[in-house]
């Protein structure tokens, strides 16, 4: 596929080049389970089901741990590759591989020592007990298995070999599902049968992926690098925010688990029905699930490249397509749940059973009910992330599993019983829906303030010029002192170059890190004691060669990261420094760039607070100190307009 310029190809174009192979990925991952599910069901009945789901947080948590080590040391390997650090590249993916090795079989170990331990406290009744314990017994033992080859995907992948990586899951998956036939349908193997086709699937991922290691392309690992180094805490610390989401999808089904059967063992149903009804139904919502944020975070690099450069209109029409897609996936899903939910049920087996078939269809129609709407959910926690917001991101994914089913679930469930839990979904994703529309639409609004900005300081008196300057302006500015507009008027006066947000993006794609990740951390000064602490000096140094190869395009105009002092050895900057009055930097952000009014003086404070911590610490200087600048000027009494127009003549005297 030829590359697509994600600035200015079409936007639907765009989706489907970038989201197609994501929906594809997620939903192999997705059949793997269904599929395994299917033939245990077929060929054991509704209690083999029941077991399968029994052992599934532990599935969870080998996807956690893989998540925090694989994804921590592929972010890690790409930060240090960008910086032109392949020592410590070397070390950092040859200690993890390490840990890897280490923990994951540390976890089988544990595993398969306190598995009747584990899988009571998993949910298990009686009668499912026989049939989790050989499952389970099995499938601890492929547990390292299935760890390291996770793990180590993730850091095929930030090696530059996606194909590979993803062959790793497809010929596991594919093996998997043969075996299944053959062993369960064929061989009577029963839940036995299905494990062992598991295990044999991981065995041969992981075989594929460690024959990958000596074939790094990045860089060959001597011995001495797969020791195990105090740095892998730094490694992990990236991969954190997986390892929560996995960990909040554990909490949620081992509380299901429990619910159904405490409560199911009081009902006409018994424990053991409603227990597998719910692994069956939750495996096949993964299908919807898959798609939607296959959409989404197929999406996310058009989002964020867009937003970070400025360009918010094809942010607006990249959200509204989106949504529409995922509206639409959400109501066919929605409409296949209510009407067919018996024919869903059959495929996994115990179509025989009358109690079986009546519970599985009221779970999928009440369950269900509204499920269509959590596609705001899913999509708004992805998006969000591309406009560098990364805790709104994760609390719009607690609301709906953590914050508002778990409590209503088991309010309900206290007075009504098994049915009582089953109604708190559709009542928990209503309520989210109505939670997320004012979520979604705050940050909707920021962008469309931002389009209006962006749209208003374009005047028709305001011309590109012939430009004989070779200076470079550095802009520093207070928050909310219209510092970028002056700016991006003043480049088009001069007919130069502007950087802005675009350094993060330039920065991005030289060092292999996320506009996400830099946008949320490039100006993080944290305080311990009486000393300072910045949570990425590397990350300033990125975008300190990003603008000293940037200002070799004069003439330009560059905005904010402590440009002035970068470049204070170039003789050509000219320093400016721009701020407002408070009545005028509220007045500014509560209108452009959506603060709320209460507490938006208190806002903009310490975000300037942030500024001026982040260039104290790089510069030993002070901020807003008056000899760090050629000119200062106070936008509020002059205009965004006239402020740029003054310091074009300035320029343009000083180049002659």
């Amino acid at each position: 596929m030829k590359k697509l310029d994600l600035g200015t190809e079409k936007i639907s174009k765009l989706i489907i080049a970038f989201s197609i192979p994501c929906i594809i990925s997620m939903l192999i991952n997705s059949v793997y389970n269904i599929v395994d599910q299917i033939f245990i069901g077929q060929g054991v009945g509704y209690l083999g089901n029941a077991a399968t789901n029994i052992i599934f947080p532990l599935v969870i948590m080998c996807n956690a741990i893989a998540s925090i080590l694989g994804n921590g040391c592929a972010a890690e390997l790409s930060l240090k590759l960008g910086e032109g650090k392949k020592d410590e590249a070397k070390k950092s993916v040859g200690g993890t591989i390490t840990t890897i090795i280490f923990v994951s079989l540390l976890f089988g170990i544990l595993s398969y020592v306190f598995l009747p331990t584990l899988i009571k406290f998993f949910g298990c009744t009686e009668s499912v007990m026989p049939y989790a314990m050989a499952y389970g017994k099995i499938i601890v033992i492929g547990a390292p298995f299935m760890i390291i080859y996770s793990a180590l995907s993730s850091i095929i992948r930030a090696d530059g070999s996606p194909k590979y990586s993803m062959f790793c899951l497809v010929i596991g998956a594919i093996l998997n599902i043969i075996l299944d036939y053959i062993f369960i349908m064929l061989f009577n193997m029963g839940v036995e049968g299905g494990a062992l086709a598991t295990v044999i699937g991981q065995v041969i991922s992981f075989i594929i992926a460690i024959i990958y290691i000596p074939k790094i392309k990045s860089f060959k690992l001597d011995k001495k690098d797969f020791l195990p180094r105090k740095t892998i805490i730094k490694t992990l610390s990236y991969g954190v925010s997986s390892f929560i989401t996995q960990m909040t999808i554990l909490v949620l089904f081992i509380f299901m688990n429990n619910i159904m059967t405490k409560y199911g063992a009081l009902s006409e149903y018994g424990a053991d029905i409603p227990l597998s009804v719910y692994g069956v139904i939750s495996k096949v919502t993964g299908l919807y699930i898959s798609s939607v944020l296959g959409v989404a975070i197929g999406a996310q690099p058009i989002i964020g490249y867009n937003y970070g450069a400025g360009k918010y209109g094809r942010v607006r029409e990249t959200l509204k397509k989106v949504l529409i897609i995922n509206f639409t996936i959400g109501f066919i899903f929605n409409v296949i749940f209510l009407v067919f939910p018996k024919q869903i049920v059959s495929i996994f087996g115990s179509s025989d059973n009358a109690l079986y078939i009546k519970f599985a269809t009221d779970f999928c129609r009440i369950f269900l009910l509204v499920s269509m709407v959590n596609a705001l959910e899913m999509t708004s926690s992805v998006v969000i992330q591309s406009f560098g917001n990364v805790k709104k991101s994760t609390a719009v994914s607690f609301i709906r599993q953590i914050i508002l089913f778990i409590p209503l679930a088991l309010i309900f469930s206290r007075y009504f019983g098994l049915y009582g839990a089953i109604y708190a979904g559709p009542l928990a994703d209503f309520i989210c829906f109505i939670i997320v529309i004012f979520i979604f639409n705050s940050e909707y609004v920021k962008i469309k303030n931002k389009e209006e900005e962006e749209n208003s300081i374009v005047f028709n008196d305001i011309a590109p010029k012939e430009s004989s300057s070779k200076l470079i302006i550095t802009i520093n500015r207070e928050y909310g002192s219209g510092g970028r507009y002056v700016g991006k008027i003043l480049a088009n006066l001069l007919n130069a170059n502007f950087y802005d947000k675009e350094i993060i993006t330039i920065t991005a794609s030289n060092t292999g890190l996320t506009e996400d990740y830099i946008n949320e951390n490039e100006q993080k000064i944290t305080k311990r004691g009486n000393i300072y602490y910045n949570n990425d000096n590397e990350l300033f140094v990125a975008e300190s060669q990003t603008i000293k190869k940037l200002s070799k395009n004069t003439p330009c105009v560059i905005v904010g990261r402590c440009a002035n002092y970068v470049l204070k050895n170039n003789k050509n900057v000219v320093r400016i420094f721009l701020y407002s009055s408070d009545k005028d930097k509220e007045k500014r952000a509560i209108k452009y760039y959506g603060l709320d009014k209460k507490n938006a003086l208190k806002e903009i404070e310490k975000i300037n607070k942030q500024r001026e911590k982040h260039y104290k610490y790089y510069t030993n200087e002070e901020w807003k100190q008056l000899d760090n600048y050629d000119y200062s000027f106070n936008v509020d009494k002059l205009g965004v307009k006239k402020t740029a127009e003054i310091i074009k003549d300035i320029v343009i005297n000083l180049s002659k």
